[in-house]
């Protein structure tokens, strides 16, 4: 059984703080199932979005666990990542929205499957 939306961004949200990255929940989405969505500003202008990985891509012996993928190879443009989110909740009005900012681009998803 998979965590509730609101508990994994929680959880996610602690993990950056306790690494000293803010982190903030720009749009709160479904409670139970909510897509979520991770921006990360490298505070120069770019960022990168991890959005839910395809469900190709998910383990079927690991059901539970949260899978991201980047929205593209390199950082973007904030403005691309921001059309990019725009499109998203107008698709998924029930989607989550959670910033963080780090210069060196750390993103935890790969530490923070649940």
């Amino acid at each position: 059984m998979r965590l509730k939306s609101s508990i994994w961004v929680a959880a996610y949200l602690r993990r950056c703080q306790n690494e000293g990255i803010f982190g903030a929940v720009r749009k709160r989405g479904a409670e139970e199932a909510g897509a979520v969505f991770i921006k990360v500003a490298l505070l120069d202008g770019n960022a990168m979005l991890y959005a839910p990985a395809p469900q190709t891509v998910y383990d079927e012996s690991r059901p539970a666990e949260r899978l991201f993928a980047p929205a593209s190879p390199q950082p973007v443009p904030e403005q691309s990542v921001e059309e990019r989110l725009a499109k998203e909740l107008r698709f998924d009005p029930d989607a989550w929205i959670v910033e963080t900012e780090d210069r060196a681009g750390r993103h935890f998803l790969d530490l923070a499957k649940a």
